[in-house]
């Protein structure tokens, strides 16, 4: 019977009578009964969330801010706690100040350091009613009219908003969420990232920046199966912009463009291997990256410096850096303002490099140590009566006289450059130059009467802004070489620097190589003074923008090569890049006297180590993979190879990416260049953590978690004084001090108390 029962089930007929059977029931039931009621309200019941479940569908707004709110609290917390002008506040401030006074200025570090973050520095000290008086002295007390807890609020925005970016870029790169969270934490809880952003600095935009670029390029990669849709194309646009931002503050910002770069390169590889992709659709992809992640970016990065020559209108400290023409037309220049508009013998003139970054013909009393032993001859960027010439007749014409009318000189004239302060004619002869030996070393020899034809320069005009008459030059418009009438060289002023006995100044040579095209072998007239002549107005002329923008970021470049460590110096707080990933050392951010709120550049110790080790652990895994790979095992799912692909590997060429330039480049470094880095083997830590524990218990990942967690937030709040401010004397923080070179107390807590 009972087999004939199931068999009838497993037919359907016994549903289907007790189908109907249920319907009959069901018609015949009294109309009073709530059986059917309650069964709903049961049903009903069961289907009502729990509060742990709520949090759990909601953990994607609630966590971020939690999150957001934490990062907030840890960055504005007693940020206004030290009245005095710290670290490198007194470079970014001082160029806040002079954006707010419209001052022109140059920063030598610019290289490093385009535009866009000192002009949010600016923009920070308008919005806090400071009006740029202030002189941002290192140590100096903040007078009480300058809101500078305000500006260092501003940047501190950029650290905080770091945090919330993190986890969601940890969450799109597909880590589960203990993972997300760990990474989230350990940059919300990274001591370094935390003090670094409590003050008025550039490094919280360039961590930004980095970060916002990492999400932007994370959620595009997600797009990927969605090409051309509006998402994809937001997120593309997205990622251009970020670039152009985060390059736009500070160059470092290119690394992480190379790490979009390498990444769009492999995926456009890959579009053309796929033989199915029509053509059209292949040069519609390099278009749109092209628009969005080269053209974008650059306009951006050009925006920077439209805004910054918008707003730097008047004269200011850094004018001798840019063009003559560029400086005529500042407010309150003194260049080109009442000079006879053409040049004749006698006149008194100031001449000006045309190269990026050139400085003023310039000579002095001393003399060349080795070579001629004659009087050294230079280029120098500040204004100085040595850098004034006379022009005057060649010695086979008739001597100057001063009462004769005005005679104009022009291209292919031959004439002396006497130097105004001491005599001496502008010479060269066949000795090599100090530096580049290849060139003739150029000198100022011998006066008005004693001399020879090793004086003597021919004038060939280049070109003019305001004419093209050349039978004359002109202030400012006319440039012009000067080529030695005996040796056939031309006058020229490379970006080459001489030692201490030559000022550290821009050496001046004379080169054989003919290149008319060369700038360094171009000169104007930048200043001219002739009573004969009448007074003109040559700052009438406009400099175009984009040789303006050219020139300054030549100039830039130029100018920071020359930032070498000099080895006669001690610079206590620089320090080496094996050191940043091992957290050997920290940095005094300040005076450590008992009466000064003191900070200390220090990570947190796990975030250190536990990154740097998950690099070696990486690497490990890798080549597990990939020799097990080659035995023939295929554990690995296309899901779990593009996990390790894109979560994994990326992070680390972004690591390799921030960290490798600091080792070869040959300038002083100092920890904070780590910190883009840094996050790039947190994404790295989380990856592997995340990869290790996904597939265990849930009670080993638990416990894992919350130990990492429990330990990261406990070394945080152990080492918070120095983020928050040490007071009084640093002796009772010698418990954090671990190691010697951990340097935020003069004691280790193990001396022995006398």
């Amino acid at each position: 019977m009972a087999t004939t029962d199931k068999a009838a089930v497993a037919t359907g007929a016994e549903s289907a009578d007790a189908l109907r059977r249920r319907n009959v029931a069901a018609a015949q039931q009294p109309a009073g009964v709530k059986k059917p009621e309650a069964e709903d309200t049961k049903k009903a019941a069961k289907k009502a969330p729990s509060p742990l479940e709520i949090l759990d569908q909601w953990e994607w707004v609630i966590a971020p801010l939690i999150f957001t709110a934490l990062a907030f609290f840890t960055r504005f917390y007693k940020i206004g706690l030290s009245p005095i002008v710290t670290w490198d506040e007194a470079h970014f401030g001082k160029f806040g100040s002079h954006y707010l006074k419209r001052e022109f200025y140059f920063d030598v570090h610019a290289i490093k350091q385009p535009p866009a973050g000192k002009l949010l520095v600016g923009l920070s000290g308008y919005l806090a009613g400071y009006n740029g008086s202030f002189e941002f002295k290192s140590g100096e007390t903040y007078p009480e009219n300058l809101n500078y807890t305000f500006m260092r609020q501003f940047n501190a925005f950029w650290g905080a908003v770091c945090v919330p970016l993190a986890y969601w870029t940890a969450k799109e790169l597909n880590l589960k969420r203990p993972a997300v969270w760990l990474v989230t934490l350990m940059v919300l809880c990274e001591n370094s990232y935390t003090t670094i952003s409590r003050f008025i600095l550039l490094d919280s935009m360039l961590l930004f920046g980095t970060v916002a670029t990492t999400l932007c390029w994370a959620k595009f990669h997600g797009q990927r199966k969605r090409s051309f849709e509006p998402e994809w194309f937001f997120w593309l646009f997205m990622t251009g912009l970020s670039i152009g931002f985060v390059t736009s503050v500070k160059l470092v910002g290119l690394f992480v463009t190379a790490l979009v770069g390498l990444y769009t390169i492999e995926d456009l590889w890959n579009k053309f291997g796929d033989t199915k992709m029509p053509v059209t659709d292949l040069a519609a992809h390099v278009i749109a990256r092209v628009l969005g992640l080269i053209i974008l970016p650059f306009l951006v990065y050009v925006l920077s410096f439209a805004i910054h020559f918008a707003v730097l209108t008047n004269t200011g400290p850094g004018d001798a850096q840019m063009s003559s023409l560029f400086q005529a037309n500042l407010r309150g220049t003194e260049v080109g303002r009442n000079s006879p508009l053409e040049i004749a013998l006698g006149s008194r003139v100031t001449i000006k490099n045309m190269g990026y970054g050139g400085g003023l013909l310039h000579s002095h009393v001393q003399t060349y140590p080795e070579g001629s032993g004659q009087q050294q001859v230079t280029c120098y960027h500040h204004k100085d009566a040595n850098n004034d010439w006379f022009f005057y007749p060649n010695r086979r014409d008739a001597d100057y006289d001063a009462d004769a009318d005005p005679r104009f000189i022009g291209n292919g004239d031959v004439i002396r450059l006497l130097h105004a302060q001491t005599g001496r004619n502008l010479h060269s002869h066949e000795i090599a130059a100090p530096i580049t030996k290849a060139d003739k070393e150029v000198s100022s020899y011998g006066n008005l009467t004693i001399g020879d034809e090793k004086d003597h320069w021919r004038i060939e005009v280049v070109s003019d802004a305001a004419s093209r008459d050349r039978s004359r030059i002109r202030t400012l418009t006319t440039a012009f070489r000067l080529k030695h009438e005996v040796l056939g060289c031309y006058l020229r002023a490379g970006n080459v620097n001489l030692p201490q006995w030559g000022f550290k100044q821009i050496e001046v040579t004379c080169t054989k190589e003919n290149k008319p095209r060369d700038a360094y072998t171009h000169w104007n007239i930048e200043s001219h003074i002739n009573e004969k002549l009448p007074p003109g107005d040559p700052g009438q002329y406009k400099s175009p923008f984009w040789k303006d923008f050219i020139h300054l970021n030549v100039a830039m470049m130029t100018s920071n090569n020359a930032l070498v460590p000099d080895p006669d110096k001690q610079d206590d707080l620089a320090s080496q890049w094996w050191q940043w990933p091992i957290l050997h050392v920290g940095l005094r951010m300040c005076s450590w006297e008992d009466k000064i709120t003191k900070y200390f550049l220090l990570g947190n110790p796990l975030v250190y180590w536990g990154s740097t080790a998950g690099l070696v652990v990486f690497a490990t895994l890798v080549a597990w993979y990939v020799l097990r790979w080659q035995r023939g095992y295929r554990e690995l799912s296309q899901d779990d190879i593009d996990q390790i692909h894109y979560a994994g590997i990326y992070p680390v060429i972004g690591w390799f990416l921030h960290y490798l330039p600091f080792v070869i480049m040959a300038r002083v470094t100092y920890v904070h260049h780590y910190y883009p880095a840094l996050y790039f083997a947190i994404l790295t830590f989380g990856f592997l953590v995340d990869w290790f524990l996904r597939n265990r218990t849930k009670v080993v990942q638990y416990v894992t978690y919350t130990l990492l967690d429990a330990t990261v937030i406990g070394l945080y709040i152990y080492f918070i004084p120095i983020c928050w401010g040490m007071t009084g004397s640093n002796k009772q923080y010698s418990y954090m001090k671990w190691f010697d070179t951990w340097r935020m107390s003069d004691v280790s807590p193990w001396d022995k108390k006398e």
